[in-house]
């Protein structure tokens, strides 16, 4: 199944632009990560970066969970892969991580995101706050994700590459 990607329209309003734009890195995040298997999903191949795309995918999943739930909204769903043992567990998968379970997690919670924000202004102030104790507006937060995604996307290239030749955007 192939990844569909659409650059938003170039006359977009700010929330169309916002919104466009962070899925269109969504749909690159799966693009790179679209014919692997899992074992190559799960390939550390940037050495001595113990990186993955499937972690990659997992780490996205538990940023969507923090800044759509956590921050946007003020509810606290607790953490997906991470634990006080293994703080970057998001990124750690073993042998017996899969690309379903990561794919539907982290689909999951873009869906949850897309009704978090649904009915909010730009404007629209998060229910938790920076560590000065401002909240946040929901642009800030379109934004942030954005550029998330894009300095993630450009590690995902670098995986792809090496797992198995693949380049392009």
């Amino acid at each position: 199944m192939a990844i569909e990607r659409h650059e938003p329209s170039a006359t977009a309003d700010e929330r169309g632009m916002l919104e466009g734009w962070l899925d269109y890195h969504r749909q690159t995040l799966a693009h790179k990560c679209e014919g692997l298997t899992d074992a190559q999903l799960r390939t550390a191949s940037v050495e001595p970066s113990e990186l993955t795309l499937m972690g990659l995918v997992r780490h996205m999943a538990e940023v969507e969970r923090y800044w759509f739930h956590e921050i946007l909204v003020g509810e606290d769903l607790g953490v997906l892969y991470s634990s006080e043992q293994d703080p970057d567990g998001d990124f750690h998968c073993s042998d017996t991580d899969t690309w379903e379970e990561a794919r539907t997690t982290w689909r999951a919670e873009i869906d949850r995101a897309r009704g978090n924000t649904a009915g909010r202004g730009l404007d629209d102030l998060s229910k938790g706050t920076n560590r000065a104790g401002e909240p946040f507006n929901l642009r800030w937060i379109y934004t942030h994700m954005i550029e998330e995604y894009a300095r993630h996307n450009g590690h995902a290239d670098l995986l792809r590459e090496r797992v198995d030749g693949s380049t392009g955007d």
